[in-house]
Parts: structure tokens; C-alpha cells; sequence
């Protein structure tokens, strides 16, 4: 699939925002953290926001030119991380009075790997409209290429089980255990070795 692909700055942090909110607007994972759906769209751009934020500082963005996908990557290195005050910035943000914006965050992380350097799919979004058309595959493609060349693995959490098998398709395994969020769906830490010679 053809499809054009742009590194995303500050100027186009309102158009990946609104991307990641409908693409996760009825996401099992987001549904949990936001169980009432009203208050779901008032928030839930705030949440994704510190997703953009983080990434924009830190990683990097890739964006579909034509504004229907985009994808947040950070490089991760080996070894015991720094302390991470992203999830309760995520609950600060948007949330105050919900522990779960937080708690996502927490449980995420504690299930990270950090033996080995690798690059992190911390997200990625694809307007519902266009779903199921491999634009979402075809935008990570290129930086899983790049893994591939550079030796370099390949980590992410799965939020549903369609996702999961898009990233098995791409070369990701389950790592075993499951994130379960209490009372709440279940995500998959997925981990991707390089691939070819």
C-alpha cells in the first residue's frame, strides 16, 4: 500500500490528538478508564494529549499525510528506568478525580521490559473511517524495517484483541502474562525480535 508518511511537530499536535480520541474513543481500554461515555469525549483528548506531549519531547511521531493514522514511538533504553511521573501527569491532566488515568499508566509500566534496547509503539491511531484498510500496518512498517536493520526489538501493549492480531501479523509476540486492569479488560505486552538476516 502506497501511503505518504511525515514526522509530526508541535503544529500538528491538535491533528494527532484528534486522530488518537476517535480511533480510541470506544477502545476497550479507554472505555474502562472512562466508563461514561459523555464524559469520555470531554476528557479524553486531555488523556491522549499527555501521550502527544511525551512523544513529541522525547520520541517520535509519524503521521499519514492525509491526517487519517498516526503512530508515537520512544526509544527505550537498557536498564532500570528513571522514575515516571507520565501517568500521574495523565491523571492530573485530564482526570483529577479518576485513579484509573493513572493506574493504566502504572500497571503498564510495571510490566515494561527494560533488559534491552527498543523501540516502544506507545500508540497508534487510524480514524475509525478508515480502519481496516492496512493503513495502520503500513505506518509502522517503516520504522519495524528500520529495527530490522539496526538489530533492534520492538515492544508495545495491545488495548484489543483485533490489535493484537495486527501486531502478530507484523512479527510480535505475546510475552505470557496479560496487563488485566481491575474490573477491566485485559492488555497484551507484546515483544518483537528483529527479523531477517
Amino acid at each position: 500500500m502506497g501511503v505518504r508518511v511525515r514526522q509530526a511537530d508541535g503544529r500538528d499536535r491538535d491533528q494527532v490528538v484528534r486522530i488518537l480520541e476517535e480511533a480510541f474513543h470506544d477502545d476497550p481500554v479507554s472505555s474502562w478508564v472512562f466508563p461514561d461515555e459523555e464524559h469520555r469525549r470531554a476528557v479524553h483528548g486531555k488523556f491522549l494529549g499527555v501521550f502527544a506531549d511525551v512523544t513529541l519531547e522525547g520520541g517520535r511521531i509519524d503521521l499519514l499525510e492525509d491526517g487519517t493514522a498516526t503512530a508515537l514511538w520512544l526509544s527505550v533504553p537498557a536498564g532500570a528506568p528513571e522514575e515516571d511521573d507520565t501517568p500521574a501527569l495523565m491523571r492530573e491532566t485530564a482526570d483529577p478525580g479518576n485513579e484509573r488515568c493513572e493506574l493504566v499508566g502504572r500497571l503498564t509500566g510495571a510490566v515494561h521490559p527494560h533488559d534491552r534496547a527498543h523501540e516502544y509503539l506507545l500508540m497508534i491511531g487510524v480514524s475509525p473511517e478508515r480502519q481496516g484498510e492496512g493503513l495502520g500496518e503500513a505506518l509502522i512498517r517503516g520504522v519495524l524495517e528500520r529495527c530490522d536493520r539496526e538489530r533492534t526489538p520492538a515492544y508495545l501493549e495491545a488495548s484489543s484483541a483485533r490489535s493484537r492480531a495486527l501486531y502478530e501479523r507484523l512479527g510480535f509476540t505475546f510475552m505470557g502474562r496479560t496487563v488485566d486492569l481491575p474490573d477491566g479488560p485485559p492488555m497484551w505486552p507484546m515483544w518483537r525480535e528483529p527479523q531477517g538476516g
